[in-house]
C-alpha cells in the first residue's frame, strides 16, 4: 500500500536538518526497496523546510514505524508529521486506474 509521509520542519531548525542528514541518507538506504520518492520540501528562498516521501508498505503502521525512526524525527527536527494513504491514478505517463 502507497502512503505519503508529509513532514514539517519547525522552525529555525535548519542546521538540526544539515548535522542529521547523513544518518537520515543512510536510514532511507535502508528502505531503498519500498521508498518510491523521497526529498526536502523547500521554501521560498530555496531551503529545505521539510520532507516527502512516498513509501509502498504493507500497511499504515509499516508506514508510520518508518516515519517514527526516521533520524530527523528522532531529533525532533519536524513540527508535525502526516501519513496518509495514497491510490495512484497517473504513473509514469500513463493512467493505471
Amino acid at each position: 500500500m502507497l502512503f505519503a509521509i508529509i513532514c514539517t520542519d519547525r522552525p529555525g531548525a535548519l542546521e538540526i536538518r544539515k548535522a542529521t542528514r547523513e544518518k537520515h541518507l543512510a536510514f532511507l538506504e535502508n528502505y531503498k526497496e519500498a521508498i518510491q520518492f523521497a526529498g526536502p520540501q523547500l521554501d521560498v528562498n530555496g531551503a529545505p523546510c521539510g520532507s516527502l516521501v512516498l513509501l509502498d508498505v504493507p500497511d499504515r503502521a509499516a508506514a508510520e514505524g518508518f516515519a517514527a525512526a526516521d533520524p530527523y524525527a528522532e531529533v525532533n527536527l519536524f513540527e508535525s508529521v502526516i501519513v496518509r494513504p495514497l491510490r495512484t491514478v497517473f504513473r509514469d505517463g500513463a493512467l493505471v486506474e
